[in-house]
């Protein structure tokens, strides 16, 4: 009964934010593009200064992830994701073609919903509502039951700035105690316009089963290929830095290593010079128990905690520099624990003896499970890059770089964002990385520039279609014949004239 009281709580106050979101959302439609650009601003830098406090917070409360690495998040989120969006059009008319004289005009969807996951709380959060601002949009929160304070801090502080900077009041809401019955009541409330899902699997399926239009990313079994032409040394201590940082919590970083084999003990060498520990197979057998205790099911107890701490869970005692954990496998299948996204440092190795071999361990691992998502390559022949990059399923490929960071746009010239897409390979909307410009509707007016000459019909066409009218009203006359003979004149007359003007038109 508590419970059931709980959810009726957490309904109500879900009711409640949209309410005053949707308010303020008419209100903020009135604001112009500087009123809204220094009110962005002012929330951007407002997160970004507290971006050490919300990663201490972030992994106080959820148990995840490093500190040091969260603030990178945070900072990413926050004043790159700002710096990316500021000189953006964003309200009114945005773009005008003189020559084709077609005018674009932005408006926003209306009231967010958005859905942040337990992974990355309080960057996500930030970012979802700095975008949400910068397009006039108001957004409803619905945290992770497990991250919720840190994310609701993180909120406040944006919106006290935000309010600061003169935003209405109720702009950014969220629900403070969430619960399932809540969300998903959220995500079809008749006043939300538009859904940002990321999360686990099945509440990103609810979001676009919501009949709302709806932005979601699927999961990221990143494989992760070393080509033999790779600098490997560099590319072993980026990877190792990749899957480490926040202890693998990223949906871009890395899950599965594919090596060619002529360079497989040099990879594994320089691997382990930056700290990563080979599992033997006995380890191994123990620690896909861990990883895995039923097919296909992630042991949640080991995202985003650290390689040691892992180790210590199986029982396997680990040097103390150990960053990574990994074992040589040959198998990919949802039984398969080390093939599975793991969101924790933990490797599986497959050695490939050709490159189509190499090609096909990827294929496998993305069908897998991120299929859409995102793969990483290491190699200095360009041809292997492009190769990849048309042959492969994926809505974004990281060559030489930590997939991780360089995903969301830390090391690369992508979007920073926190909401990747999988395109149609991941049954998403779209396989760009989020941002301000997918929030945003555009209508466009559009003058005539060239003149249209529509033909008349032809004699001969004329002609027939005469023929048919005549058929028809001489048809319809013959029905004025009741089976006595009787006529009705006035209607005959009136058929005899239709024929007659008929004619005279010709």
């Amino acid at each position: 009964m508590v419970q059931f009281d709980q959810d009726l709580q957490s309904i109500q106050e879900m009711r409640d934010s949209v309410q005053r979101a949707k308010e303020a959302q008419l209100k903020y439609l009135t604001y112009t593009q500087e009123q809204v650009d220094e009110i962005v601003k002012r929330a951007a830098h407002a997160a970004y200064a507290k971006s050490h406090e919300l990663a201490k917070m972030a992994v106080e409360e959820t148990g995840m992830g490093i500190v040091e690495h969260k603030k990178i998040k945070n900072e990413v989120g926050s004043m790159a994701v700002y710096e990316s969006i500021m000189n953006e059009k964003t309200v009114g008319i945005i773009h005008e073609d003189r020559v084709n004289k077609v005018t674009e005009v932005a408006y926003p969807y209306g009231v967010i919903a958005g859905i942040i996951p337990t992974t990355n709380p309080t960057s996500t959060a930030i970012f979802k509502t700095l975008i949400s601002l910068k397009t006039r949009n108001a957004i409803v929160v619905s945290p992770h039951p497990r991250a919720a304070k840190c994310t609701i801090e993180a909120l406040k502080i944006c919106e006290q700035a935000a309010i600061e900077a003169g935003a209405p009041e109720g702009l950014i809401g969220w629900i403070s105690k969430p619960s399932m019955a809540a969300t998903n009541e959220l995500l079809k409330h008749r006043d939300v316009n538009l859904i940002l899902a990321t999360g686990g699997g099945a509440l990103v399926r609810a979001a676009y089963s919501s009949g709302k239009p709806a932005f979601g990313v699927g999961p990221g079994n990143v494989p992760c290929y070393i080509e033999k032409s790779a600098n490997i040394a560099k590319s072993a201590s980026m990877i190792i830095d990749s899957k480490s940082f926040d202890n693998g919590t990223i949906c871009a970083t890395e899950q599965s290593l594919v090596v060619d084999r002529n360079i497989l003990q040099v990879a594994i060498r320089e691997l382990k010079n930056n700290g990563a520990y080979i599992l033997n197979a006995e380890e191994k057998v123990i620690l896909e128990k861990v990883i895995s205790p039923a097919p296909g099911k992630l042991n949640p107890d080991i995202v985003g905690q650290s390689a040691i701490k892992i180790a210590a869970m199986a029982g396997i005692t680990v040097p103390s520099d150990t960053r990574v954990l990994i074992a040589e496998e040959s198998r990919v299948g949802k039984e398969v624990p080390f093939s599975i996204e793991k969101l924790s440092p933990i490797f599986a190795l497959y050695t490939a003896d050709s490159y189509e071999e190499a090609k096909d361990y990827c294929l496998k691992l993305l069908n897998l499970g991120g299929r859409g998502h995102s793969l990483s390559l290491h190699t200095n022949d360009e041809k292997v890059a492009k190769d990849f990059a048309l042959e492969m399923p994926v809505s974004r490929l990281m060559v030489n770089t930590l997939s991780s960071i360089g995903a969301v746009g830390g090391t690369t010239g992508l979007k920073p964002s926190l909401t990747l897409g999988c395109g149609s390979f991941g049954g998403n909307i779209t396989s760009d990385n989020v941002t301000a410009r997918h929030l945003i509707n555009i209508k466009r007016m559009a003058y005539g520039i060239r003149e249209a000459s529509i033909p008349k019909p032809s004699l001969e066409n004329k002609q027939k279609n005469d023929a048919k009218d005549v058929e028809f009203i001489v048809d319809q006359v013959l029905k004025q014949v009741n089976p006595k003979g009787e006529v009705d004149a006035n209607v005959i007359a009136q058929m005899v004239n239709q024929v007659i003007k008929q004619y005279q038109t010709n």
